[in-house]
């Protein structure tokens, strides 16, 4: 199985792995098959299996259920479990969500935010509840942005960024993740911290990398993010099968063929 141990060891090791997002049971099991190292339950299941325009409507309780239907149905994969939407704004709020989740089956809580977050990453850390920091453009706090846009362009953005994540570190974050930020920035922060990082259009340097299950699988409305690949319909996927795009996804950030120059900003 892996673990947060596991995740450290390839970090130092200069392996690279893989996270998708799983919101059931029998995408988790083809996960598992395809050996992908860690799950998260993202709140883009408000998106991709609500409908919804945006992360902000998913509740605790959606949070919980989705975790516990992947949790039963893989074992080896590192599990994350996203809080949602102002489920956090309180020490007390956070801890009994974040107990929510873990005895869902979570094994690490993924917050969004930066150096504010501190006191809460001690405290859940304190309490043996690790936690993932998510950094750069994080969807929640999108209508402060005013948009999905690229983030930590520039010199004083730039160093906000890398000092937040910092500062989540050293409170007791145990991962971090970094979207849709500069791949130079994205390369810093990574070396910058003891931590594994997982990207999401951020560059091939980070630890490892993150892309939401519809959309590697090419089931993007609209037009897809620039950081997207579709491996359901790439001639390697010989399969031509979904957990035949898993394994290409697996195989392609291990051998460090994805992502590419043309997924990433600067």
């Amino acid at each position: 199985m892996t673990t947060l141990s596991t995740l450290n060891k390839f970090k130092k090791d200069g392996t690279k792995f893989t996270c998708l997002t799983c919101y059931d049971a029998m995408f988790a099991r083809m996960m598992e098959k395809a050996q992908i190292d860690t799950i998260l339950i993202g709140d883009s299941l408000g998106m991709v299996v609500q409908g919804h325009d945006s992360t902000l409507p998913v509740t605790v309780d959606d949070m919980a259920y989705h975790t516990a239907n992947v949790a039963r149905s893989n074992k080896q994969a590192l599990i994350l479990a996203d809080l949602p939407f102002m489920s956090y704004v309180t020490l007390p709020e956070a801890i009994a969500n974040s107990r929510k989740l873990m005895q869902a089956g979570a094994h690490v809580i993924k917050i969004e935010g930066g150096s504010e977050l501190c006191d809460l990453v001690t405290t859940l850390a304190q309490a043996g509840t690790p936690t993932c920091v998510h950094l750069g453009l994080t969807p929640q706090s999108v209508n402060v942005f005013g948009g999905y846009k690229v983030q930590g362009r520039g010199d004083e953005a730039g160093q906000k960024l890398l000092d937040d994540a910092k500062a989540v570190v050293n409170a007791g974050a145990a991962l971090l993740v970094l979207e849709c930020v500069p791949a130079a920035l994205a390369k810093a922060v990574t070396e910058a911290v003891a931590v594994p990082v997982i990207g999401i259009g951020a560059g091939a340097d980070t630890d490892g990398q993150v892309l939401v299950m519809h959309d590697m699988l090419g089931m993007v409305h609209g037009r897809a993010p620039r950081f997207v690949h579709d491996f359901l319909t790439d001639e390697r996927n010989t399969e031509h099968s979904i957990e035949g795009a898993f394994a290409l996804y697996q195989q392609s950030v291990k051998e460090g063929s994805f992502p590419k120059e043309q997924h990433q900003f600067s």
